[in-house]
């Protein structure tokens, strides 16, 4: 997607950031929505929960549209690093912790780069989104994460039933 794709995700994020001060966004397994001083921004997200989908990651994967992403679940808090074997496209990594909350972002990581990305000591999620996309949005560390798989402790939890 060109430059007027980026433009129209954002001239949506600033749209849903005032629908959602009316209402709550959607909160479903395929969205992530994340909210911070520049809006709100959503992303369509596939899940990595356990081992295996963890390992693969976004590997070979050539091509992913601009308002999607992966979401990396673990149990728990803990230490995370990545890296970029067998990954075919830049991204952002984005580290979250139990609360929702972003931790720490690492920008424009490399195509087969095998260098250690740290990412946090008590880290919980971990949202890959297209490399560069983190500084159009202007996300930052701080902003917050809404999805289910986040518990009802976060800060901007999923509204419950």
């Amino acid at each position: 997607m060109g430059k007027r794709g980026f433009k129209s995700l954002i001239l949506i994020s600033s749209l849903c950031f005032g629908v959602a001060a009316a209402q709550s966004v959607a909160c479903t397994p395929d969205v992530l929505s994340i909210r911070g001083d520049f809006g709100l921004a959503q992303f369509d997200v596939t899940i990595a929960d356990d081992a295996t989908e963890r390992s693969r990651g976004l590997m070979f994967v050539e091509e992913m549209p601009q308002a999607a992403g992966m979401l990396f679940v673990y149990e728990r808090p803990q230490s995370v690093s990545f890296w970029m074997r067998n990954t075919l496209i830049p991204l952002d990594m984005v580290f979250i912790g139990a609360d929702g909350v972003i931790d720490n972002i690492h920008k424009q990581a490399q195509p087969f780069d095998e260098t250690a990305i740290f990412g946090g000591d008590d880290i919980q999620f971990v949202l890959e989104i297209n490399g560069g996309l983190s500084d159009l949005l202007g996300l930052s560390i701080g902003d917050e994460i809404q999805h289910p798989s986040i518990g009802s402790d976060a800060i901007w939890a999923c509204p419950s039933d």
